[in-house]
C-alpha cells in the first residue's frame, strides 16, 4: 500500500438535519480555509440525501461561489433527511461518489444526529471501500490513495442541546426571533391586561425556553429538565394574581415543547391555556413560534461563531493524523475547543434519556452549572414581590454607572434591585455617575421601580465619564457615610473602572470609602481589564452587522467601496468582529495601525477584485486606527485610485452602536453577572470584608480579580488592557477575504 497523504486530498462540506442560521458562515469559512491551504472543496448539496445520489449534487466550490451567503438564513447548500444513508448500502454508494472526485475529508455540519451518523460512515470508511475494489467500482489504486476518511463535526442546531459545546451555531440567532416576538408580546399583551402562552422549540432541551424567560422577564416557564413541583397549578395562577395585585399588567408563560410534569405527562400550550383561563377567568393567548425561530439572518454572534467554528474545522483536518478520532468543533470558555465526537454525542444523548426516564435531577446535573444557576435567578425575577428575610442588619447597597451609555445597564440595575432587596437589602440607585454621588443625588428602589427594565436600552439612572479629583473624593466620601452606603456595585465602562479604583485607593484617607465594591463590565468597546467580554457590545456588533448589510444591499447595482467606521477608541473588538461577521475585505485595528503600505497593497488588491466582478467592497476601522490616515482620508484616496474601476463612500455609524435594547446575550449576561457580584457584595458583608474586585469572563467563568491590579491590567497611553484575548484570532480575517 502506498504511503498515506498527510493532507486530505479534497474537502467535501454538507449540512444535515434541521437548518440553522449560521450554517452558511460555516461553509464559507470551510471553503475560504481550504482554498487558502490549497486544497479543493467539494458542497455536497441536500445533506446525506446529495453524498449518496452525487450527480450535480456534489460540486467543486471556489471562493468566489460563497461571496454573498455569509448573511442569509438557512443553508444556501441544502439538507435533507435521508434514510438511503442510514443503510451500509446507502453508504457504500456515497463513498464511491467521494472516491470519485478524490474527496476524503469531510466537515459535516449539523446536529447529534447528523454526526453520529457521519462517525458510523467514518469507521465503515474501510470496508465500504474494500467492497466497492471487490466489486469493481472503484480501483484497488483509488482505494489505496484514500485509505481513511477524515472527518470533523460543527454542531449547528438552534437547541443548543450537543454536548462539548457551550453555543451551537443558530442558538443566538434563534433567541433573538424569540425574544423579538416576547418583546412585542410584552406590549399588546399590557394593552389589554392579557396572558399570552408561547411555545418555543428545544427538543429535550430547555435552553431557549430559559434563557428567553430570563432575557424578558416572563411570568412562568416550563422546561423538560426541571417539571414544575408539588399543584403547581395552582401556583402558578396564585402568582399570576399577585403580579396583578402589584400593578403588573400583564403574564407571559413561556412552555417549551418538551416539557413534562412530574409523572411524564406532557405540558402543552393548550393545556396551559385551558387551565388559566378557567382559573383565572381572563383571555388568554396561545403562541406558537414554530419554524420562525430557525429562519432570517443569523446574529452578529452566529456569524463570528461559525467562522471560527468552520475555520477551525478544516485545521483540524489538517493538523491531526488520518485515522485520528473524529472530532467536534465548539465552545467552551470563549475558546474555540474540540472534543471527541462519540463522546460528545453520547452525553447529549444522555440528557434525553435521563428526561425520557423522568430522572430529573440527573438531567440537570448534566447541564452546564450556567444552565442551573439561571434556573435558580428566574425563580427569584419571577417573584411578585422580595421574599421576607429576617436579618439583624439591613444592609445598605448602592448600585451605579460610570462612563458612556451601554446596552445592558437597565438589565444590571434591575437585576441588582431584586437580588438586594430579596436579600432583605435596601438598594439604592445612584443618579447621575459618580457626579451624581459626589452631589448626594441617591434614591431607593423598590421591587416595581425597575419593572420592564430588562429590556430598556440606555441607562434610566443615569450616568458620564466624571472622574474624581482630590476634592470630589472627599465629597464623595461624605455622601456614602451619609446614606450610609455599605457597598457598591459599578457597572460601566473605562471611566467607571478608573473612578472606582480612586474610591478603592483613597480608602485609608476617607475611612467611608473602604466598603466592598464591584466594577461589572458594561462598554459597547470590550476594552476594560480582567474579562474577555463586556456587556453591551453584543448588541453593538449587531447593531453594527445590520447597518452593515443594508450597506452591502443599497451597492448591488454599483461598484463601490464603503468604507465603515465603528466605534472603539483605542480598542479593535468591534472593528475585528464586526468585519468578520459582515465579510468585510480589510479590517483597520488600533493595535496594528496603518501604513501607506498597507493602503496601497488594499486599494490595489481591491481593483483587482472589482476586475474580477466583485460588486461591493467593505473596509471596516476602528475609530481610533490613525490619527492622519483617518477614514475620510482612506475613502479619499480609494475613490481617486479606483478609477473607473469603483468609487468610494464613507458610513460613520457613530452613536446608533449605543443605543437600542440590549440583545439577548447581554440581557442574560447583565443578569447572571450581576447575581454573580451580589453574592461577592454578600460574601463581604456578612463576613465583615472590604475587598474591591473585577467581574468578568476568563476562560468561559465568571472570575473576580482584586481591584487594586487595575493600574497592572491596563496600558497607560491608550484605552484598552494589556491582554486582549479575541487577538488571537486576528489571522483570520486574512483566511476570510472573498
Amino acid at each position: 500500500m502506498s504511503e498515506v497523504p498527510s493532507a486530505p486530498a479534497s474537502i467535501g462540506v454538507l449540512t444535515s438535519g434541521g437548518d440553522a442560521s449560521g450554517m452558511n458562515a460555516a461553509v464559507r469559512a470551510v471553503v475560504l480555509t481550504a482554498a487558502f491551504h490549497g486544497i479543493e472543496v467539494y458542497a455536497v448539496h441536500e445533506g446525506y440525501r446529495g453524498l449518496v445520489a452525487g450527480g450535480d449534487l456534489i460540486r467543486r466550490v471556489q471562493r468566489g461561489d460563497v461571496d454573498g451567503i455569509l448573511q442569509r438564513g438557512g443553508t444556501a447548500i441544502g439538507t435533507a433527511r435521508s434514510d438511503k444513508f442510514r443503510t451500509r448500502e446507502g453508504r457504500r454508494t456515497a463513498a464511491r461518489n467521494m472516491v470519485e472526485r478524490g474527496i476524503d475529508a469531510l466537515v459535516v455540519i449539523g446536529g447529534d444526529g447528523s454526526l453520529a451518523g457521519a462517525n458510523v460512515f467514518r469507521h465503515e470508511w474501510t470496508g465500504l471501500l474494500a467492497e466497492l475494489v471487490e466489486a469493481g467500482e472503484i480501483s484497488a489504486h483509488a482505494a489505496q490513495r484514500h485509505p481513511f476518511l477524515r472527518l470533523s463535526g460543527v454542531v449547528g442546531t438552534i437547541d443548543n442541546d450537543m454536548s462539548g459545546t457551550d453555543m451551537t451555531i443558530g442558538t443566538d440567532t434563534a433567541l433573538h426571533r424569540i425574544v423579538d416576538a416576547l418583546d412585542a408580546l410584552q406590549s399588546t399583551a399590557a394593552s389589554h391586561q392579557r396572558t399570552f402562552v408561547v411555545e418555543v422549540m428545544g427538543r429535550n432541551c430547555g435552553y431557549l425556553a430559559l434563557m428567553s424567560s430570563l432575557a424578558t422577564a416572563a411570568s412562568w416557564v416550563f422546561i423538560p429538565e426541571q417539571p414544575p413541583t408539588g399543584d403547581w397549578q395552582k401556583q402558578m395562577c396564585a402568582d399570576i394574581r399577585a403580579g396583578r395585585a402589584i400593578g403588573r399588567r400583564h403574564s407571559v408563560v413561556v412552555v417549551s415543547e418538551g416539557a413534562r410534569d412530574r409523572d411524564g405527562n406532557p405540558i402543552t400550550s393548550d393545556g396551559v391555556r385551558t387551565l388559566l383561563e378557567d382559573e383565572l377567568g381572563e383571555d388568554v393567548r396561545i403562541t406558537v413560534l414554530g419554524h420562525v425561530q430557525r429562519g432570517g439572518p443569523p446574529s452578529a454572534f452566529d456569524r463570528y461563531l461559525a467562522t471560527l467554528f468552520g475555520h477551525h474545522a478544516v485545521e483540524r483536518l489538517l493538523a491531526d493524523e488520518p485515522q485520528a478520532p473524529a472530532q467536534v468543533v465548539g465552545l467552551q470558555g470563549n475558546r474555540v475547543v474540540c472534543a471527541p465526537l462519540v463522546e460528545c454525542v453520547q452525553r447529549t444523548q444522555a440528557v434525553a434519556d435521563r428526561v425520557k426516564s423522568q430522572d430529573y435531577e440527573g438531567a440537570m446535573r448534566l447541564r452546564s452549572s450556567s444552565f442551573r444557576e439561571s434556573c435558580r435567578i428566574l425563580q427569584t425575577f419571577q417573584q411578585h414581590a422580595a421574599r421576607p428575610v429576617p436579618s439583624d442588619r439591613q444592609f445598605r447597597v448602592g448600585i451605579i454607572h460610570g462612563g458612556g451609555p451601554a446596552p445592558g445597564m437597565n438589565t444590571a440595575v434591575r437585576a441588582a434591585v431584586r437580588l438586594g432587596l430579596d436579600r432583605g437589602w435596601a438598594v439604592m440607585a445612584v443618579n447621575n455617575g459618580f457626579r451624581g454621588l459626589r452631589d448626594g443625588d441617591v434614591q431607593e428602589m423598590s421591587w416595581m421601580d425597575v419593572s420592564g427594565w430588562v429590556s430598556e436600552g440606555g441607562a434610566d439612572i443615569g450616568t458620564n465619564r466624571f472622574l474624581p479629583d482630590a476634592a470630589a473624593l472627599a465629597e464623595i466620601a461624605e455622601q456614602v457615610a451619609a446614606h450610609r452606603i455599605d457597598a457598591l456595585l459599578m457597572a460601566g465602562g473605562w471611566a467607571g473602572y478608573r473612578a472606582a479604583h480612586e474610591l478603592h485607593r483613597h480608602r485609608q484617607q476617607h475611612p467611608a470609602l473602604d466598603i466592598p465594591m464591584v466594577c461589572m463590565p458594561i462598554t459597547i468597546n470590550n476594552d476594560v481589564p480582567a474579562t474577555e467580554l463586556s456587556i453591551g457590545s453584543d448588541t453593538a456588533l449587531n447593531s453594527i452587522v445590520a447597518d452593515v448589510d443594508k450597506i452591502r444591499r443599497s451597492a448591488v447595482a454599483t461598484r463601490r467601496v464603503f468604507i465603515i467606521e465603528v466605534r472603539g477608541h483605542d480598542c479593535g473588538y468591534l472593528a475585528h468582529v464586526s468585519g468578520l461577521a459582515t465579510g468585510a475585505e480589510r479590517i483597520y485595528l488600533p493595535e496594528e495601525g496603518i501604513t501607506l503600505r498597507d493602503l496601497t497593497t488594499d486599494v490595489y488588491d481591491l481593483a483587482e477584485s472589482f476586475r474580477a466582478g466583485k460588486r461591493v467592497g467593505v473596509v471596516v476601522s476602528c475609530e481610533g486606527t490613525d490619527r492622519i490616515y483617518t477614514s475620510d482620508f482612506i475613502t479619499s484616496l480609494f475613490q481617486k485610485e479606483g478609477g473607473d474601476v469603483f468609487d468610494a463612500r464613507e458610513e460613520v455609524l457613530g452613536h446608533t452602536q449605543d443605543g437600542g435594547g440590549p440583545s439577548p446575550f447581554d440581557r442574560i449576561q447583565a443578569t447572571t453577572m450581576t447575581a454573580r457580584s451580589i453574592e461577592f457584595l454578600a460574601e463581604q458583608l456578612e463576613s465583615g470584608g472590604r475587598a474591591a474586585a473585577m467581574i468578568g469572563f476568563q476562560s468561559g467563568q465568571l472570575l473576580f480579580t482584586d481591584l487594586t491590579r487595575y493600574p497592572d491590567l491596563v496600558h497607560e497611553d491608550v484605552q484598552r488592557p494589556v491582554h486582549q484575548h479575541w487577538m488571537q484570532y486576528r489571522g483570520l480575517a486574512g483566511v476570510m477575504r472573498d
